[in-house]
């Protein structure tokens, strides 16, 4: 079973967490702050990594990017005392997958636990489904029913990246910093321009839809 690394300064709510977890049929392991969670990480095998923002000697935006560094695609989710727009933004900006807000509900977060897991494993992969639609990442395809369509690089990756982690979201600067390169001259607009050329080539293709996420950037829903 996957083990999920759980770093909280606060005993009670890592106990709470883990039992949960455990009783998912999940392994844990357990950080009193940030620091403690890299030597976790370093001398574990860890699969998805619950962490507070507010902690000692490390908090958890630092943590957060440093395991992001580590590991481009290791599930994040991230606890806040607080709800402000601004931190989900900065969380997402560090590479955090989700977040829930204190006081939270345990199965709440099992549940996203799940799903994060789901997401990490469809995204690990060179081909995805959904529906009646299929995203071929060695051929740059997205074959819809009987219909083929090969898309400009850019936007084949822009697509492949928002559909390998349905329901995620994902800013702007994000999408720039992973598909354009940290080092890439234009704007945020050239997220904007390739969102819309995708949303017009696949207008009429009902197993999923790209949304905006006010304030926040973008993510794609499949539809059930």
């Amino acid at each position: 079973m996957p083990t999920i690394l759980v770093a909280d300064d606060d005993a009670n709510i890592r106990e709470l967490v883990c039992l949960f977890l455990r009783n998912d049929g999940y392994t844990t392991a357990e950080a009193a702050d940030g620091k403690e969670a890299l030597e976790v990480y370093a001398r574990e095998h860890v699969d998805l990594v619950v962490l507070d923002i507010m902690m000692p000697v490390m908090d958890g935006w630092t943590l957060c990017k440093e395991l992001r560094r580590a590991d481009p695609d290791l599930p994040l989710l991230m606890l806040t005392a607080r709800g402000e727009t601004w931190e989900k933004v900065k969380g997402f900006e560090l590479g955090t997958d989700d977040y829930l807000t204190k006081p939270f509900d345990p199965l709440e977060l099992t549940v996203r636990v799940r799903a994060l897991l789901k997401r990490y494993r469809i995204g690990s992969a060179q081909m995805i489904r959904f529906g009646n639609t299929t995203l071929d990442r060695q051929t740059y395809k997205v074959i819809s029913g009987t219909e083929s369509l090969s898309l400009p690089l850019k936007e084949f990756e822009l697509l492949y990246k928002l559909a390998g982690t349905p329901g995620q979201v994902y800013t702007r600067e994000q999408l720039i910093d992973q598909i354009w390169g940290i080092d890439y001259p234009g704007d945020d607009r050239t997220v904007d321009v390739h969102i819309k050329r995708l949303r017009e080539r696949f207008t009429a293709t009902p197993d999923f839809r790209i949304e905006t996420v006010r304030g926040l950037g973008y993510r794609l829903e499949v539809t059930e």
